[in-house]
């Protein structure tokens, strides 16, 4: 016990001031979480006992009415927006990225590279505006499911695109010599060999765009608009395919109305 006790030397001021330090240092990032969590804590605990008093069955059987009633048409608009949109990037992304992975060597996919790059970085709300300016006036579409579905497909390709040629070219190339070595064509060696074995990581970039997809508000401020009602071939917002800018005779408005008028 003696010996032990010889052996412990005293701490210097030094090594004391080291420790208070670092006790001090834990204590100021408790304090710093505390006030990041706080204000998080609050927003949750006020939006869910605001929302269960509001939540009824009502809320997924109704259309909205302003600030009351329930959330049918948004949750329609959100699959069907979402569905279309889908439909146009995912041929087109995954077939961006076999491109790429499988025969992007020259130039043209170093550009395409670059450009999906950029895109991937552009914020939603310019790519939104940017549709706005060509879609809803340049072309007179108006706004429409075709405008909002366009939107975001050009926003989910580069996505699918990247993250289908990084997939792709995990695949080890002794599985495309073997098949090659047994005769088979580019296109078998591609969807016969090279994309099953690489369909964890596709479907993971189709989830991931379909996440943004479902996210996005910015774009579809300027492209679907907004309305009360769900989607029928009879309402003004959303429509499928783009319709006429409204005239004075329209059905869905009187000549007095701002839609109308603006025309």
């Amino acid at each position: 016990m003696s010996a032990s006790t010889s052996l412990k030397t005293p701490r210097t001021a030094l090594e004391l001031q080291r420790i208070v330090v670092s006790k001090l240092g834990w204590v100021g990032c408790g304090i710093a979480l505390l006030l990041v969590i706080a204000p998080l804590l609050d927003i949750v605990g006020v939006v869910t006992i605001n929302g269960l008093s509001a939540f009824s069955v009502q809320l997924f059987t109704k259309n909205t009415g302003g600030t009351t009633n329930g959330l049918l048409n948004a949750m329609e608009g959100t699959v069907v927006i979402t569905l279309f949109a889908m439909l146009i990037a995912v041929p087109i992304g995954i077939g961006a990225g076999i491109h790429l992975s499988e025969y992007g060597r020259d130039r043209l996919s170093s550009t395409i590279r670059f450009l999906s790059d950029v895109l991937t970085g552009t914020p939603s709300i310019v790519l939104g505006y940017f549709s706005y300016i060509v879609f809803i006036i340049g072309f007179g579409w108006g706004f429409s499911l075709a405008a909002a579905a366009i939107t975001l497909a050009i926003l989910i390709v580069p996505y699918l695109a990247r993250i289908t040629e990084l997939a792709l070219q995990q695949v080890p190339n002794s599985m495309r010599e073997a098949a090659y070595a047994l005769g088979a064509t580019d296109s078998k060696v591609v969807f016969k060999v090279v994309l099953p074995a690489a369909s964890a990581g596709v479907i993971t970039g189709t989830l991931l765009g379909l996440a943004i997809s479902v996210g996005e508000t910015a774009p579809l401020i300027y492209t679907a608009g907004w309305s009360d009602f769900t989607w029928t071939s009879r309402t003004r917002i959303p429509t499928l395919w783009p319709m006429p800018r409204p005239s004075s005779s329209c059905s869905w408005c009187s000549p007095s109305t701002s839609a109308c008028a603006s025309s």
